[in-house]
């Protein structure tokens, strides 16, 4: 089954995917509007969320998909934290009202590439005009060889709890040829350091299917991340998109697992993750039972956006800094991509160089694919909900019921157990945009 469903498929943190935007129909003023109706129906209640975009890293991870800077030259920090709040003051003048964060969360590159001196000033100055949310969370994406005390300690006090640290895996081989270098010992100490600064949900990003993983490789990662316990495990398969990373062309096909392979290194991951007491949550994830990640699936309230699977719900997530994404539900918005372009726009108007107002086709397919990648399932109440792109994509599904994947019923759709691990193809069936418009050339990595 692996095989068959092994195609090219997005990750739907957003419907429309951004291949499929319509930048035609789109302009600043419109994503203005957008943002205000978003702020002035959710601030006040559900507050917000941000996400800053730190693209520096000291070096090149050769397997990574983001958006990066490679230098070893810190003096870029300080210029760059000045553009991100001259952006966020852009955004204050247009909001009409003080804004509430619920979100903070410094992604990159590596956010610790940063001094947690510059840290301070960047945290500092976007609350600087704005409240925190009774039940703010504040996180960051980490380097464990270059996160050190300072970092921990200063975040702290700055209202951070979340921490997340990119392990990938363990093994020396495979470290070795995606250039991502850090020990055991290094990841235990920056974990039971941020435990005894009293840090309360830690997450480890692992990684199947990257270039020369073994499957002993892999269940010595996973036994030593075991040992560490820590409370959010990110175990998701490794993207290769080399026409969009031409790091990634440091190895070829050859160097890594085919599908089957592949298909056993997630199967013994997963199974050891739940066997060490894992909650399987969403796409990708596993949580301790009493994490709030754990609680949000129990309850249903589980959210997804740019920023991944998150307890937490807002209506609006803005993204400062070079290539964030900002998502109003009614629209979204991406800034420019290199840092250069990013540092003179901004001083002009929002940097952002593309986007989509969603139409009411947009809004009803993308409920369901949340309600399917958060919830498992979703529903229909016709002709309220009726939506021709619905039913086809009802339609559509109806080999992935055969093999059982999912169970369709006159007004619900509900993802068996099975199905979970194919929640791309599933979701993917309701993609009006993809199947009016099928890519002439590959767009995303591979489902499986």
């Amino acid at each position: 089954m692996a095989q068959k469903y092994n195609i090219a498929a997005p990750r739907y943190t957003s419907y429309p995917t951004v291949p499929y935007w319509d930048n035609q129909l789109f302009d600043i003023d419109q994503w203005k509007s957008s943002l205000r109706k978003s702020f002035e129906e959710s601030n006040s209640e559900d507050g917000i969320s941000l996400y800053i975009h730190l693209p520096f890293c000291e070096s090149l991870c050769t397997y990574c998909g983001c958006n990066t800077r490679i230098t070893k030259n810190h003096s870029v920090e300080e210029p760059y934290i000045d553009a991100v709040l001259q952006e966020w003051d852009k955004y204050l003048a247009i909001l009409v009202d003080i804004p509430i964060i619920k979100e903070i969360h410094l992604g990159g590159g590596t956010p610790t590439f940063f001094s947690a001196v510059n840290l301070k000033k960047l945290i500092e100055g976007l609350l600087k005009d704005a409240y925190p949310h009774p039940a703010a969370e504040f996180s960051f994406e980490a380097h464990p060889a270059n996160t050190n005390a300072d970092h921990l300690q200063i975040l702290y006090e700055l209202g951070f709890r979340r921490l997340s640290l990119g392990i990938q895996d363990f093994d020396p081989t495979v470290q070795h040829i995606i250039n991502r270098h850090q020990t055991y010992e290094q990841v235990s100490q920056v974990t039971q350091q941020a435990r005894q600064i009293g840090y309360n949900s830690i997450n480890y990003d692992l990684v199947y299917g990257l270039p020369l993983q073994t499957m002993e490789g892999l269940i010595n990662t996973m036994n030593q991340v075991a040992s560490l316990l820590p409370d959010r495990i990110a175990f998701y398969s490794y993207a290769h998109v080399p026409w969009i990373k031409p790091g990634q062309r440091l190895f070829t096909e050859r160097d890594l697992p085919d599908t089957e392979a592949k298909n056993k290194l997630y199967k013994i991951g997963r199974c050891l993750l739940l066997n060490y007491g894992y909650k399987e949550v969403g796409m990708d994830h596993f949580a301790l039972p009493a994490d709030t990640l754990s609680h949000a699936e129990n309850s249903g309230h589980l959210h997804r956006n740019f920023m991944g699977y998150t307890h937490q719900h807002t209506k609006l997530l803005i993204g400062l800094g070079v290539s964030a994404i900002s998502d109003a539900w009614y629209a979204f918005g991406q800034n420019v991509k290199t840092v250069e372009e990013y540092l003179n726009l901004v001083k002009q108007d929002l940097p952002i160089i593309k986007g989509h107002i969603l139409t009411g086709e947009d809004l009803m397919l993308r409920k369901h694919i949340n309600n399917i990648m958060c919830k498992g399932y979703t529903t229909w109440d016709e002709p309220v909900d009726h939506c021709e792109a619905l039913f086809d994509g009802l339609e559509r599904l109806k080999s992935l019921e055969d093999d059982g994947l999912v169970e369709i019923s006159s007004q619900e759709l509900r993802v068996t157990p099975i199905g979970k691990r194919f929640l791309r193809n599933i979701c993917m069936a309701f993609d009006a945009r993809l199947w009016a418009k099928q890519p002439q050339s590959q767009l995303f990595s591979m489902a499986i």
